[in-house]
């Protein structure tokens, strides 16, 4: 057992400029493709929630000061100095039509399918209309929801009994289960029962219907645009909040990121690199609790992702609690990727393909991914979290130094992707830092040339503007992207911009 440091990855911005924090790049450089046109988007919520939309607009098109001179406090330049792209004085599309009555009416619906459907209903409608009308849609949209519906609209939710409203759905869920199982020659039943198809968690069920569509949304609270709208008994801000430049930081880079832009990209990675996570969700309403949907996340040097639905199956083995697909399966997803890869790359095949899991790799499994793509070097890694396996400590004030990784053998290391991180001159975690395994289990490569990967991999969330995250990406959505895909049915394009999922 022995310790090393895994440098810092550096990050690539506008005119080949290097950094390792992303606020800085783009504060100083700009975008690592150089910029766009004009930003071309629509925002959708009640005619409050757009108001507090447009207020908010005019606030980051200019320089928000940072709130104090810590190091990991940036200042935020304005949308277009950070992202060399024209910022609008309004929204290029407006759908200001949602009623704050139907939203709360549908919200209290007793049964939460239907309630959470109803809802959804209100904002799904509305965007499709619109992209079938307009001859050139915008490329996402901002959802500006009431802090109602993030309250009310998850599956913790519960509405006091006072409150519930009455709805149409008869249908009990073990009823709607028992007639996938027994199928009746009642229709009425059988649409009854696709409530049940349909999450009863807003976010994800938005983002799974409208895959069909291609309806990229940056959903937002009503709260997060105004806070001072929205104050408790003593007149605080019921919510307590990043400040101003943070938050703009945050929701633009995603912004710029769902408009088609790649804000930066890894600097000095190998040619020819593919990074694949591997997805999985259980499916709760079917009858064998074996059954999960299966899902390909592919990762590009560039930060570009691509989301491939592999097929549905018994992949959850309830003895190792692991997934795990079959040969067949395993070889569709992944000739998947490397297909869409070759168009991505004039018809060449990846030299490397890195496949990241959280479950170890079956024989079955693994001989279905190298038949997929011969002539590459396929290499899995399982990434696994292992909070409280091992603690680390130095003196002073600071934690373990991000990077830190303690090697178990050749192919297995503790890797502390979290830490003290120079740049910030600070850890921003709450309690000791906790490492996560990384364990070569298929293939072969050098074990630092993982472990330098996987920290690159922290690094390109371009949902957020992080110095880094705590997982790769290819781990760090698995779930949020299993929970889209079985959110509603699933009939459009197996293959989706990651950025349709987040």
């Amino acid at each position: 057992m022995r310790a090393i440091h895994v440098d810092e990855p550096m990050l690539e911005f506008r005119y080949g400029q290097r950094m390792v924090y992303p606020r800085d790049g783009l504060f100083l450089f700009g975008p690592g493709d150089g910029g766009r046109a004009p930003i071309n988007f629509g925002v959708i919520g009640t005619p409050a929630g757009v108001a507090r939309f447009r207020k908010w607009m005019g606030s980051v098109g200019n320089l928000i000061e940072a709130v104090n001179g810590d190091p990991q406090h940036v200042p935020f330049p304005g949308y277009g100095a950070a992202f060399a792209s024209a910022w609008p004085d309004q929204p290029p599309y407006v759908i200001d039509s949602i009623d704050p009555a139907a939203v709360s009416r549908a919200l209290r619906l007793e049964n939460r399918n239907e309630a959470i459907k109803t809802t959804v209903d209100l904002y799904v409608d509305p965007l499709v209309a619109a992209a079938n009308r307009l001859e050139a849609p915008p490329n996402f949209w901002f959802v500006v929801i009431p802090e109602e519906i993030y309250k009310l609209g998850r599956p913790q939710s519960s509405v006091p009994k006072v409150d519930r409203v009455r709805g149409s759905v008869k249908l009990s869920k073990s009823a709607a289960r028992g007639l996938m199982l027994q199928p009746t020659f009642f229709p009425e039943d059988l649409e009854a029962a696709k409530i049940y198809q349909y999450a009863t968690h807003f976010r994800r069920q938005l983002k799974a219907r409208l895959l069909k569509d291609r309806i990229v949304t940056q959903i937002v609270r009503e709260t997060t645009l105004a806070p001072n709208d929205f104050l408790n008994k003593i007149g605080k801000p019921i919510r307590r909040l990043e400040d101003p430049a943070t938050i703009a930081w945050k929701i633009l880079t995603g912004a710029y990121y769902k408009d088609g832009g790649r804000p930066w990209q890894l600097a000095d990675v190998r040619p020819g690199v593919c990074y694949v996570g591997l997805a999985y969700k259980r499916q709760d309403n079917s009858s064998d609790d074996r059954f999960a949907c299966c899902a390909a996340q592919m990762f590009l040097s560039s930060g570009e992702g691509v989301v491939f639905r592999g097929a549905l199956g018994p992949w959850f083995h309830s003895e190792s609690r692991q997934f795990h697909l079959s040969e067949d399966a395993a070889r569709n997803l992944v000739e998947m990727v490397v297909g869409e890869y070759r168009l991505m790359h004039d018809g060449q095949a990846p030299t490397e393909l890195f496949i990241h899991a959280k479950s170890s790799f079956a024989d079955p499994e693994w001989k279905g991914f190298e038949a997929a793509a011969p002539g590459t070097n396929v290499v899995g890694v399982q990434i696994s979290d292992a909070k409280d396996r091992m603690k680390l400590y130095r003196p002073g004030r600071y934690p373990v130094i991000r990077g830190t990784a303690l090697i178990l053998h050749e192919h297995r290391a503790f890797l502390w992707t979290s830490g003290f991180a120079p740049r910030l001159d600070t850890y921003l975690g709450p309690e000791t830092p906790n490492p996560i395994e990384v364990r070569i289990h298929r293939g072969e490569c050098e074990l630092k040339t993982v472990l330098s990967d996987v920290m690159g991999l922290t690094k390109i969330n371009f949902n957020s503007c992080l110095h880094n995250d705590r997982l790769p990406v290819t781990i760090r959505f698995a779930d949020a992207v299993g929970d889209v895909i079985l959110a509603a049915p699933q009939t459009g394009e197996p293959k989706l911009p990651f950025k349709y999922y987040i």
